[in-house]
């Protein structure tokens, strides 16, 4: 008969290592999202100077989102089928090399091209990346963790985003647009040799890996209602905001640190997204406290509407700087929570697929902002543009209820903690 303080240590030691697991997975990603940053404060200048169209400058800032339309359902099922270690090493290894194409684009004589072909191997990796890191995320967690861990795979994969940004800008206006991206290269090889020393396989075991099947993605009511509030949310929020604040910047005469307009939007965008992770931690943290994901989720799509209303209003640095903490805070608050729901809502083996189509949402929305709020700026400015982003996340909040209720039949599911007598695999929403 085993003792209970040998069990406690037992399960001390488990904890432990799924710490370890999150913390190498962090890192990781922390690591490479410098690389994703770095290239939004410089190129929709640098298309000016390089004689890239508008409506090329925004397919290139798309791309890797396009990408990921075809690359992210595949990649679920490979976590799926094969386990989530290889996936992952190999994903932050793909991003490292297309970090190097945007060196060789900027000294190339047809930048465009190669541009685009970078943001495509980008998001080759980025899928692949993503499908792993939330499946490990779920892997390690119970429901009483989930929100609180998906939260700090999220900051750490968005975390190195504004590092990016302020690095992007800063360092290509003191020391050049080729020296930002060396330094998000070196950054980009650092993670993958550091997830191929520290991350461990989670999500398979070794005699149970099957083929891949490409049409074998999750359609589930919580995977489609989960990817359709990511739409939105990314929409408004990478699409829109990210695509066109340097130009924003610009046209108002606003700027902070006595930086021009490419410095100035790497400070701002960095605000936003420094929020975001601050607050996608403390809103998983209290939907696993609350044992309900719901609250937290309407709560903060509500501030992403404030947030909305605000930049559109915005006419100073300080004003301005508030919408883009706001904003930040509802991007961050929501997805948190949302991903941890996903997890709640879906059986462990098909995990990897659902983040996969939850991705695809995401990147629809994200890749179709910058196409669509580029022009729209031309035509009609910004600020009607802002407002009516303001109008997304309270469709995506009537989406949510909706989905939810029907999957669930309440609007506020409970989450359960694992039955320590079932090894813990008695996670569910009643």
């Amino acid at each position: 008969m085993t003792s209970a303080p040998d069990d406690a240590d037992g399960s001390e030691l488990v904890a432990a290592g799924d710490r370890r697991v999150v913390a190498a997975v962090i890192a990781s990603t922390f690591f490479v999202g410098f690389g994703g940053g770095v290239v939004f404060p410089i190129l929709p200048n640098l298309g000016v100077v390089l004689g890239i169209s508008p409506f090329m400058v925004g397919l290139i800032l798309s791309a890797n989102r396009f990408t990921r339309l075809f690359a992210n359902a595949p990649a679920g099922i490979v976590v799926d089928r094969t386990g989530t270690r290889t996936p992952f090493v190999a994903g932050l290894l793909v991003q490292g090399v297309a970090t190097t194409g945007y060196i060789v684009a900027v000294n190339s004589g047809a930048p465009s091209a190669w541009f685009l072909l970078a943001r495509v191997l980008w998001g080759v990796g980025s899928a692949m990346v993503f499908a792993t890191a939330y499946t490990i995320a779920a892997d390690v967690s119970d429901g009483g963790s989930r929100g609180t861990n998906m939260g700090l795979i999220r900051g750490g994969i968005i975390f190195g985003f504004p590092t990016g940004l302020v690095v992007g800008g800063v360092v290509s206006e003191v020391w050049g647009t080729t020296a930002a991206f060396v330094v998000a290269a070196a950054f980009a090889f650092v993670a993958s040799g550091l997830a191929y020393l520290a991350v461990p396989e989670t999500h398979v075991e070794g005699g149970t890996r099957r083929s891949v099947k490409p049409w074998d993605v999750d359609t589930s009511v919580p995977a489609v209602t989960v990817g359709l509030v990511n739409f939105a949310v990314l929409f408004a929020y990478i699409g829109v905001v990210f695509a066109t604040l340097v130009l924003f910047l610009d046209v108002n005469g606003l700027s902070v640190l006595g930086f021009g307009p490419q410095g100035s939007s790497g400070v701002f965008m960095s605000l936003t997204v420094v929020s975001a992770a601050v607050f996608m931690f403390l809103s998983g943290y209290v939907s696993d406290r609350q044992g309900s994901r719901m609250p937290a989720l309407v709560v903060f799509l509500l501030v992403t509407v404030v947030g909305f209303v605000s930049f559109a209003a915005a006419d100073t640095v300080p004003t301005l700087a508030a919408a883009c903490v706001m904003v930040g805070a509802g991007q961050g608050g929501t997805s948190g929570p949302l991903m941890a729901l996903l997890a709640d809502l879906t059986p462990d083996d098909r995990m990897g697929r659902a983040v996969g189509t939850n991705n695809v949402f995401g990147d629809v929305g994200g890749g179709l902002g910058p196409m669509v709020s580029l022009p729209l700026v031309d035509a009609v400015g910004f600020r009607p543009v802002y407002v009516a982003c303001a109008a997304l996340p309270l469709v995506a909040g009537a989406v949510l209820i909706a989905g939810v209720y029907r999957e669930t039949g309440t609007v506020l599911p409970h989450v359960e903690e694992p039955d320590i007598a079932d090894g813990g695999e008695g996670q569910s929403l009643d």
